[in-house]
């Protein structure tokens, strides 16, 4: 560390003495007890390092010592603060408590359920509420006030916030001020060093041009914080980025045990991925590379005599909610690669890497070079495409009970393909789906002023001829966390945002104005909804619930019974399916099953995670019918 602990510094979760751990993206020190329960949550929703035995890039570890210092753990704890929470039981862990179930609850409802995290005053634009808040981060940044921009992207600010007057991103504003732990948390949070700003301009860029040299260079490294960690997995080496060498390939010692059919067959499928595919597959083996780093560490700072139990071990990387069931099965079967295969595996994504790279029609000779890979800093952050996922397997290990368990709970989470979406959504989320709503409503209202100037001006047989093709989906309304991953083979059509290229036209589609007029009636019957939700009114929950679905029926009667297009038909699947749960959830608030505090949040969480689903749907079918119509 940079300086020793101060005797008076404490575990933010439970107040025991002496924290060994951080979590980084929650600028908190924590005891060992309650790592192991941040080790369980995952990296999207805790990072953790140990502050001696892991290497530490300096103003890393200089970013999470000034929030701690600095009272972040407040943020975290806020309603906690008010002595009425005392009244009412509400209270933290303390150093007694055990580790399950009570120290856990505690830690799963501070960062997972951000139970404790202030809310934002009720307001009749709320919906707006996300873009106020980055334009805020936006601002902030240029000063050293961490806390702050902690306590804004807490409550939705967005790391990569586009600022459309200013026309750069917080992140260029930090590296023109030269503010490099600013810089580190917005990394931290997903910040794109490779974005550029209205003149093509890169943060890396602004550094420079700033005399922030130092900053230059950090960030040329979170550009390439995956491969690089994944070369000194396996040969404790890093690249000499600042002569220009960027990548290490190590080689396996015994490379002859490589020439198998079935290692030669792997190589060949992972090199057949889609750009889209290989940046998922690298970042699950990041994660992978992290928690064994982790585990090592781990149990050698533990007492042997105590060793951790059954319940504080990590056998194989969590369920993260964002990922489709196949994705979450793929990554845990990651575990039971034995030491060579697994470096076999990361020595094959370290060259083709550098193959996709240097192969990159777009790639650039700027010192920003187009990483292939978006930093891994956050994993807290994207919307995993699930009609696009990576099969490892499909299924995980039939002989690992536990496992078997846990996937049973991952079939829950979030898929197109069971057309679930269990995952829980933070309040964060909730501000991101209502601006993502706004943002959807705008383009709504916009495209219908549109065709209708053209029905009054062209001829029958060109009403859509003209119509501007600007409903691609946004930022806002794609990325359910504001975290955009930079796609950095550009034009690549697996990228999430690209449109499905092989859908087969169906003359049969409705009319576009007939898909948006429905739209329009979904949209703001879910915004009625999430303000219900917001307000705690929670027996609006049924009769909002009851209105969507009658527009969501109406909006599917519009579409033939079997579309031709394998698109329009999974989204109807997602739209209908998600209208039905969210009956089911709401209708839970009348049951007597969500009497306590706890359970209505968890039902509140379901809600809104319904809301999002059935306005993502909708929105994908208006893409859809306007694509197919001006066709």
């Amino acid at each position: 560390m940079s300086k020793r602990l101060r005797s008076s510094e404490v575990c933010a979760d439970c107040s025991g003495p002496d924290p060994s751990w951080a979590s980084v993206n929650r600028g908190t020190f924590i005891c060992d007890e309650c790592c192991s329960v941040h080790r369980s949550l995952g990296r999207h929703i805790s990072q953790v390092r140990h502050l001696k035995h892991t290497p530490w890039p300096p103003t890393l570890l200089q970013m999470v010592e000034t929030l701690y210092n600095n009272g972040a753990n407040s943020i975290w704890e806020h309603s906690l603060l008010d002595p009425a929470s005392i009244m009412s039981g509400r209270r933290k862990a303390n150093p007694q408590d055990k580790v399950h179930p009570n120290k856990a609850e505690f830690i799963r409802a501070k960062y997972q359920m951000l139970a404790y995290v202030h809310r934002l005053p009720c307001r009749d634009d709320d919906s707006v509420t996300a873009k106020d808040l980055s334009k805020q981060l936006h601002s902030s940044v240029r000063t050293g006030n961490l806390e702050t921009c902690l306590r804004l992207l807490s409550l939705g600010a967005q790391a990569n916030f586009f600022h459309p007057e200013k026309g750069n991103t917080p992140l260029h504003v930090a590296s023109k001020a030269g503010q490099i732990l600013q810089a580190e948390l917005l990394a931290v949070y997903g910040a794109d060093p490779g974005t550029q700003d209205a003149g093509g301009k890169t943060p890396v860029d602004y550094a420079r041009q700033g005399g922030h040299q130092e900053l230059a260079e950090r960030l040329v490294e979170i550009q390439y914080e995956l491969t690089d960690r994944l070369a000194f997995y396996l040969c404790g080496r890093k690249p000499d980025h600042k002569n220009g060498q960027h990548f290490i390939i190590p080689q396996m010692a015994d490379s002859s045990l490589d020439l198998s059919e079935l290692a030669k067959a792997a190589k060949k499928k992972l090199q057949s991925l889609s750009n889209h595919l290989f940046e998922e597959l690298a970042m699950d083996v990041y994660d992978e590379v992290d928690r064994r780093e982790t585990d090592a560490v781990w149990l050698a700072t533990q007492n042997h005599s105590t060793l951790v139990t059954e319940t504080t071990v990590v056998p194989f990387l969590p369920v993260n909610p964002e990922y489709s069931s196949t994705r979450n099965q793929g990554r845990q079967k990651l575990a039971r690669f034995n030491a060579h295969e697994f470096a076999t595996l990361v020595i094959d994504i370290l060259s083709d890497a550098k193959r996709r790279q240097q192969g990159s029609p777009l790639s650039s000779s700027k010192d920003n070079v187009e990483l292939i890979l978006k930093t891994i800093n956050n994993q807290h952050s994207v919307e995993s495409q699930d009609n696009d996922q990576p099969d490892y397997d499909s299924v995980a290990s039939d002989e690992d009970t536990d496992l078997e368990t846990t996937t049973t709970k991952a079939n829950r989470q979030k898929s197109l393909d069971s057309d679930l979406s269990d995952g829980p959504v933070t309040v964060q989320e909730f501000m991101e789906v209502k601006n993502a709503l706004v943002a959807s409503e705008a383009k709504i209202q916009q495209l219908m002023k549109t065709s209708r100037l053209e029905k009054q001006n062209s001829t029958p047989e060109s009403d859509y001829d003209n119509t501007p093709n600007d409903m691609e989906p946004d930022d806002t309304g794609s990325s359910r966390k504001g975290r955009q991953r930079s796609m950095l083979w550009l034009g690549d059509s697996s990228s999430p945002n690209a449109a499905e290229p092989h859908a087969a036209p169906s003359p049969a589609l409705p009319s576009t104005e007939d898909v948006i007029r429905k739209t329009e009636q979904i949209t703001k019957n879910i915004q009625e909804l999430l303000r219900a939700a917001q307000e705690n009114k929670h027996d609006s929950y049924v009769p909002c619930s009851e209105r969507i679905h009658v527009a969501v029926t109406e909006m599917a009667a519009l579409f033939p019974k079997k579309p031709k297009s394998d698109l329009v038909r999974t989204s109807l699947r997602l739209l209908t399916s998600s209208a039905y749960r969210l009956q089911s959830e709401c209708r839970k608030t009348l049951s007597g099953d969500s009497g306590s505090p706890t359970d209505i949040q968890l039902v509140t969480q379901q809600v809104i995670q319904c809301a999002y689903d059935i306005a993502k749907a909708a929105k994908q079918l208006v893409t859809i019918t306007t694509k197919e119509n001006n066709n």
